[in-house]
């Protein structure tokens, strides 16, 4: 079954807030694929590799603890500003369009915040530095995702969703590589990602159109008014209600999972004694290179069969059930054999549900007008559980169970997310 065609516009709706019915070309899809490999190396090269080893030096004898407060509130504070950002590139007029001005300052602001973590030597100064960072980013995300409503019609979506989230994984890899491999200090990690955001993100403004909403169209500002917006009634939308239920979900599991993973690597897999001479470090590179090879070979053949047959949520149960096999793998077999098994199995999980859910929360979305402010809240469920996973697991990993206990119910979360999908009626 083909997705229907979108239903014509009223001639009065300026092209910002119009469906689109054009498809996007090679070029488009490039550049903004560009700009979130800058994005998510500037998320991951910091969580998976920077921000656990300055953690480390700076509080050795705490240092889950201490990564976890670190973590924890620049999620929260993403919660905050991704929202707050897609609401204000909602409102904003002028030639340069709605989102490339917040794109550009946010991967500016984000830049200069990393510059700033590489030269400091406390807990309270990384956290102060990646909630700057984090607020920055998330901006640029803010934008960046809005993108796909504003320009990719509804029949394209599962596939443009595909290439663009290959940025997504592959930023762990370059990130990896850049800060482990092409630099050798924490400090020269952070300098170079923080140069490479804005430079990556240059292009997708310059060279790209952004509507610009006609100044008639913005609506009155009003303190109340405009955080009364990011209430979204589930009873009035309750498809949107579903759908982020099931990422929170899904990426609360997949969080849970991610934590600790270096950590993991030294304590459990003990891969240093394993590989003498080689570091946990090295190890993590590996199961991030198995991990993108599976997520490129699914993502985009999986966005494009949904576009193709219109059946977003079997592909999505499809990815959960899959992504839950991993964490029974980690949780009885701390091997580095079965664990690399798992970073290709969670791969082909994940690159299934990166294009297929993101295409089908853009088919949920309240209202043109506000695409960018509503994808904020969509993306609370995805920086929601970078906090609360430290809290859920931090408590299990010193105390409850340990790692096994962790994975167990990462997996169970993951499992519940992608059932919930069929709750969403609109969709197929």
């Amino acid at each position: 079954m083909s997705t229907p065609p979108p239903r014509k516009q009223p001639y009065d709706v300026p092209l910002a807030l119009a469906e689109p019915v054009t498809r996007v070309g090679p070029r488009w899809v490039g550049l903004i694929s560009l700009a979130n490999l800058a994005l998510w190396m500037a998320y991951f090269g910091p969580l998976q590799v920077l921000l656990p080893q300055q953690v480390a030096d700076v509080a050795p004898g705490g240092k889950e603890t201490a990564l976890a407060w670190v973590t924890g509130l620049g999620a929260a504070v993403a919660m905050v500003a991704n929202p707050v950002a897609g609401a204000l590139s909602d409102r904003t007029t002028g030639r340069f369009g709605r989102r490339h001005p917040w794109t550009l300052l946010g991967a500016s602001t984000g830049g200069l915040a990393l510059v700033l973590l590489a030269f400091q030597g406390t807990v309270v100064g990384v956290a102060i530095g990646w909630c700057l960072a984090q607020a920055g980013l998330n901006a640029m995300q803010a934008a960046l995702t809005a993108g796909v409503p504003d320009h990719v019609p509804v029949g394209q979506r599962g596939a443009v969703s595909g290439w663009i989230g290959i940025p997504q994984t592959l930023g762990v890899v370059v990130a990896v590589v850049l800060v482990t491999m092409v630099v050798t200090t924490t400090e020269s990690g952070y300098l170079l990602i923080g140069v490479l955001v804005p430079l990556c993100a240059l292009p997708f403004v310059l060279a790209t159109p952004d509507a610009s909403l006609p100044a008639e169209r913005r609506p009155p500002f009003g303190l109340a008014g405009f955080l009364r917006g990011f209430w979204i009634s589930p009873r009035a939308h309750p498809d949107f209600a579903w759908a982020w239920l099931t990422r929170f979900l899904m990426q609360l599991g997949n969080a849970m999972v991610l934590l600790y993973l270096l950590y993991f690597l030294t304590d459990a897999v003990h891969y240093e004694r394993v590989f003498p001479g080689s570091k946990a470090e090295d190890g993590l590179l590996v199961l991030i290179l198995i991990y993108t090879a599976t997520v490129v070979l699914t993502t985009v053949a999986s966005g494009a069969i949904s576009d193709r047959l219109g059946r977003r949520k079997t592909l999505v149960t499809v990815s959960g059930a899959i992504s839950a096999v991993p964490a029974v793998l980690l949780a009885f077999w701390p091997q580095w054999t079965v664990v690399t098994v798992a970073a290709a199995i969670m791969g082909i999980g994940f690159g299934v549900y990166l294009s297929v859910d993101n295409a089908l929360v853009t088919q949920v979305l309240p209202a043109a007008a506000g695409r960018a402010k509503d994808l904020g809240v969509i993306n609370i469920a995805n920086s929601g559980p970078q906090v609360l996973a430290p809290v859920i697991a931090g408590p299990i990993v010193a105390s409850l169970g340990g790692y096994p206990i962790l994975y167990l119910t990462a997996g169970t979360l993951t499992l519940l997310g992608a059932a919930l999908v069929w709750k969403i009626r609109s969709v197929p």
